[in-house]
């Protein structure tokens, strides 16, 4: 789907997550880091897109105002469905809405090697997922 749009971005990974799990061990994405996450539900052999996030703002000048905690802050402690950070939320969604395991994969969007801005490659990847699906990912209330 828009695994053609994120080849680029050499520096990636993924990680899962279950309920059992704690999302500040479970998860892998470095601290000090710009780019996004695109998180899938899994069920069985199944996977499906329910959210796409990012983190870092370019400035003016092309360099990066990073927050220091980067891609892993934003995962484990950014606001989601709450006022409280997704090690919080996540598990407790996850258990309303049946989910047993999350895939997130995470791309450096913005280092030495590449310079595409966070909000802009999300909005790519929102936009592919839109075309296909005529509304976005599930945990995206809103772009």
């Amino acid at each position: 789907m828009m695994s053609k749009d994120l080849e680029k971005f050499k520096v990636n990974n993924s990680f899962t997550f279950t309920v059992e799990d704690s999302l500040e061990q479970a998860c892998n994405a470095p601290e000090g880091s710009a780019g996004i996450f695109v998180v899938y539900a899994i069920e069985g052999a199944e996977k499906e897109l329910i959210m796409v996030g990012s983190t870092g703002t370019v400035q003016n000048d092309g360099t990066l105002k990073s927050k220091n905690g980067g891609l892993y802050d934003k995962i484990v402690n950014g606001h989601q469905f709450a006022k409280t950070g997704r090690k919080y939320s996540w598990p407790a969604q996850m258990k309303l809405e049946g989910i047993a395991a999350l895939e997130v994969v995470w791309y450096e969007t913005f280092n030495a090697d590449v310079k595409a801005i966070p909000t802009a490659v999300e909005g790519k990847v929102l936009q592919n997922f839109l075309d296909e699906n005529a509304k976005l990912p599930r945990w995206n209330v809103a772009f």
